[in-house]
């Protein structure tokens, strides 16, 4: 049985969505690619909302992960932002489901306390936990990406069962 899969970690946004693609080798970890997605803040929302679709269809096209994490929403003071990251999250649901891969939520204190020991942790404790755990030669930047790196290795902890860090 091949012991090999990746998992792709979204957090998303309606400026800036993140990602993070980790390759799972056994018991060790690897980054295969991260960065973000940035539809232009002028465009209208569902322009803003096809590219972050389309774009995590190339994503998931061209890396053909076994799994999606994806941040889970939290209740905002501003019910209409709130609406508009639930858009942008259904997104990223809609693309991984027409490809049949399935979808796994974690709220960001989990995705912090699988990471960093810590659910209260900054973003920058974060990035700087990230860059050490996956031997990154500089901070994962922006900071989006390494929540995103996060959600992914949230998802490996969580499907093996203890931790890859």
């Amino acid at each position: 049985m091949d012991d090999t899969f990746s998992i792709l970690g979204i957090d998303p946004g309606t400026r800036i969505t993140g990602y993070g693609l980790i390759r799972i080798k056994g018991v060790s970890i690897e980054p295969l690619d991260f960065g973000c997605i940035r539809p232009p803040p002028t465009l209208p929302l569902p322009e803003r909302y096809r590219i972050i679709f389309e774009a995590t269809e190339e994503l998931l096209e061209r890396f053909q992960p076994k799994a999606v994490a994806v941040e889970s929403q939290f209740v905002l003071k501003n019910a209409q932002s709130a609406i508009k990251l639930g858009m942008a999250k259904g997104m990223i649901i809609l693309a991984a489901a027409r490809r049949k891969i399935p979808v796994y939520e974690y709220s960001p204190k989990r995705a912090k306390l699988a990471v960093v020991g810590n659910g209260a942790a900054s973003k920058s404790q974060v990035q700087r936990m990230i860059a050490a755990l996956l031997h990154l030669p500089k901070l994962p930047e922006p900071e989006d990406a390494a929540d995103a790196l996060a959600l992914a290795i949230c998802h490996a902890n969580s499907i093996k069962g203890d931790s890859y860090v």
